[in-house]
């Protein structure tokens, strides 16, 4: 099964509206505005997605942020419900039986050709509208990360990025290295005096 690329509409789609929406079919809604999340993700995407958030779980261990994968609804207000690759909650009280209730402390977007310029785009500005600490964007193809630290002035900086031989430190979960070599299952960097 498939959906268009978007639900076209006079007026903006809200979280009701979503809950009536055939469960085969996964979709997002921006300020009001409805995007399809099929076709399904690459077995590339997916191997990214499972390594980063099996790390993120080991090394949160059993303290107060928990890891989720998608599809797991973000209700950001009634007219902004978005099912990020990766999010990391540490407030108990956003956490319900169906969904989380308001910005995570950290979400991770790996680009797919279909959803890459929303990413980049559309949900960069969500995110940051609704204050999300840090907000991840990862490239399965060209291996990099490009990352984004909600600053006091109430926007992204300017971002930084993150070549597969280096180390990604989270910001908002301080104490957590992320070595994303492991992530994108690459040869790790070469030791100083070690000839290769």
């Amino acid at each position: 099964m498939g959906c268009p690329l978007k639900k076209e509409s006079e007026k903006k789609f809200t979280w009701a509206d979503y809950l009536t929406w055939p469960e085969d079919e996964r979709w997002e809604i921006i300020d009001g505005e409805a995007y399809c999340m099929t076709p399904a993700p690459s077995i590339r995407h997916q191997d990214i997605v499972i390594n980063l958030a099996t790390q993120l779980k080991q090394k949160l261990g059993g303290g107060p942020c928990r890891t989720f994968v998608a599809p797991t609804d973000v209700v950001l207000s009634g007219y902004d419900v978005v099912q990020p690759d990766i999010l990391v909650v540490c407030d108990k009280k956003k956490i319900t039986d169906a969904n989380v209730q308001g910005a995570p402390d950290l979400i991770i977007e790996v680009l797919s050709p279909y959803t890459a310029l929303k990413d980049k785009r559309e949900k960069k500005a969500l995110y940051e509208r609704f204050g999300v600490r840090e907000y991840i964007i990862v490239d399965p193809l060209e291996q990099y990360v490009e990352r984004f630290l909600f600053e006091d002035d109430g926007t992204y900086g300017k971002g930084e990025v993150f070549g597969a031989q280096e180390v990604l430190q989270i910001n908002s979960l301080e104490g957590t290295d992320i070595s994303l070599w492991e992530i994108f299952e690459v040869e790790g960097p070469k030791k100083p005096g070690i000839l290769g």
